[in-house]
């Protein structure tokens, strides 16, 4: 069995610019997963970047690199495009596309993603953490799905699962079939909350920056 992954890494974030390749406790964020791929069950990591400053970086960090097309790097499109180019162009059985916002994922993160996806039990796995209910409330101050007259005790809701977008896995089969990240009988890798966090805003990077100083 063939399996690969593929690292997505624009060059024009908004929200942290050149977060990609942001430095962090010595090394690129992007590292951190592509050492993570390189330290797993994948055979082949690749990441797909349109930003000559990330293809150098993810070379000498061991991966192999496709071009993005600039068309498939607008702020406003989503990664299976890209995934479904890799797709064309590769072969591969079971793909791993990784987002490289996670400094703490880890290969064994990924080695049971990849176990579960060959027990024939899934056709697609995705990256959670389990949450505890809390109260939400939406920006006009009103209470989302619950009611402040009769306010639920924690013990008394259920736990849910949290996407946390580290990584998903499924096969060439189904996503040039539906077209998107995950189909079918879909898992659910549990992934720690204390490994879950994912830098997608600068409040997130100045959080993950005071974690990484203190180990």
């Amino acid at each position: 069995m063939i399996i690969k992954s593929l690292i997505t890494a624009r060059g024009g974030s908004k929200s942290v610019p050149k977060k990609n390749i942001i430095i962090l406790k010595g090394k690129p964020l992007i590292s951190y997963s592509i050492l993570a791929s390189l330290g797993s069950k994948v055979s082949e990591t690749w990441v797909s970047t349109d930003n000559e400053d990330i293809k150098s970086v993810s070379k000498e960090w061991g991966a192999k690199v496709i071009d993005r097309p600039k068309e498939l790097a607008t702020d406003t499109i989503l990664n299976e495009p890209s995934l479904i180019q890799f797709a064309h162009k590769e072969e591969f059985d079971l793909l791993v596309f990784i987002q490289p916002t996670g400094p703490f994922i880890k290969a064994k993160y990924i080695n049971k993603g990849i176990e579960m996806m060959m027990s024939g039990n899934y056709d697609s796995v995705f990256t959670a953490t389990k949450k505890h209910w809390v109260p939400k409330w939406d920006i006009n101050a009103n209470p989302i799905d619950w009611d402040i007259y009769k306010r639920p005790r924690r013990q008394d809701k259920e736990e849910f699962y949290e996407e946390i977008g580290m990584f998903y896995i499924t096969s060439k089969t189904k996503l040039l079939e539906t077209g998107i990240r995950y189909s079918g009988k879909i898992g659910i890798v549990n992934i720690p909350f204390y490994d879950s966090l994912q830098i997608d805003s600068k409040e997130d990077l100045e959080f993950v920056k005071r974690i990484l100083k203190s180990i």
